[in-house]
């Protein structure tokens, strides 16, 4: 995890703030980036890190949002195999495990 992310992370829990943490705990086949990378997802949307961009980004954010807002912890597929993939404009082909902690 980059050193940025766990600022953003230290800022958030000093003001009393909730976030979302999501890391890439296990992948199959090509994925934009590998276990270990993560991403902070405030409740106002905004993002610090990246698991990849693109359309599986923007899916595990809507994620990150909802369970925000369940205040639920998850553990999420984000699914990019190639007829998926093809039709979203991704140039990967496998799937990613994240899990979405709630901070």
């Amino acid at each position: 995890m980059e050193q940025a992310l766990f600022r953003y992370i230290c800022e958030c829990q000093d003001c009393g703030g909730k976030a979302a943490l999501v890391t890439i705990v296990e992948t199959h086949g090509s994925t934009p980036r590998k276990a270990g990378s993560a991403m902070l997802i405030l409740p106002d949307g905004r993002a610090f890190g990246t698991i990849g961009g693109g359309c599986g980004e923007a899916e595990v954010r809507r994620q990150a949002l909802t369970a925000l807002d369940e205040n639920r912890p998850r553990l999420y597929t984000v699914q990019m195999l190639n007829d998926v993939a093809a039709d979203e404009g991704m140039v990967c082909g496998g799937t990613m495990e994240v899990f979405i902690q709630i901070i």
